[in-house]
């Protein structure tokens, strides 16, 4: 190839080439282009575990546990003793509760998860056992001066017979290595009274 011939070439891959470049740089954007999406960005800050979710920290962990219940005010409190497991679930986003023991003379067993909702801005909590074929649900706030997770509810009571029992619980989070749960119903007098107590007591 002589050298004439060889620059003709060149010049014509050049233009070629800077012809392909400013092709490029007109053409339309790609529209499936990733954008960032606001809904989207909302959805996953108000689907991620946050600062009110690790306040139910101090309850993780294996417990012994004392259970006293009393089903109308002034009866002798029954007793029983039993255990507890409380694990983090799905990212930190709930807390499981697994609890095994008895109640009457019975094997019991029950299963709870609570955990915070970032859209209704409350903890809730839901409970079910052995000795009954209804979830009872419960929600409420957390008292940072109290340490203390206040919620409320109905339930359907199988000892009763009320399809819409009235309660209320109080989970005191005494220390990292204690804390008790009590709950309150009302009598036939509508007033509340004391129904059970869950003294938590962490295993070594």
């Amino acid at each position: 190839m002589n050298q004439k011939k060889g620059m003709g070439l060149g010049l014509a891959a050049l233009i070629v080439t800077t012809a392909g470049y400013l092709i490029a740089a007109d053409a339309p954007k790609s529209t499936n282009a990733m954008t960032p999406d606001p809904a989207m960005a909302q959805a996953m800050m108000l689907g991620t575990p946050n600062e009110h979710h690790k306040v139910l920290d101090p309850l993780a962990g294996r417990w012994s546990v004392t259970v006293k219940g009393w089903m109308k005010p002034g009866d002798q409190a029954q007793e029983s003793k039993g255990t507890a497991e409380h694990v983090w679930i799905m990212g930190g986003r709930y807390l499981k509760q697994e609890f095994k023991g008895e109640w009457a003379g019975q094997p019991f067993e029950g299963l709870g998860f609570s955990g915070y909702d970032n859209v209704r801005q409350e903890y809730q909590t839901t409970w079910l056992d052995s000795m009954a074929t209804g979830m009872m649900h419960v929600s409420g706030s957390y008292d940072p001066v109290t340490k203390t997770l206040k919620q409320s509810g109905n339930f359907a009571c199988p000892m009763t017979g009320e399809k819409d029992r009235y309660i209320r619980s109080e989970w005191k989070m005494t220390s990292s290595n204690s804390n008790t749960y009590t709950s309150y119903f009302k009598g036939p007098d509508g007033k509340e009274f004391k129904g059970m107590e869950i003294v938590y007591t962490r295993m070594k």
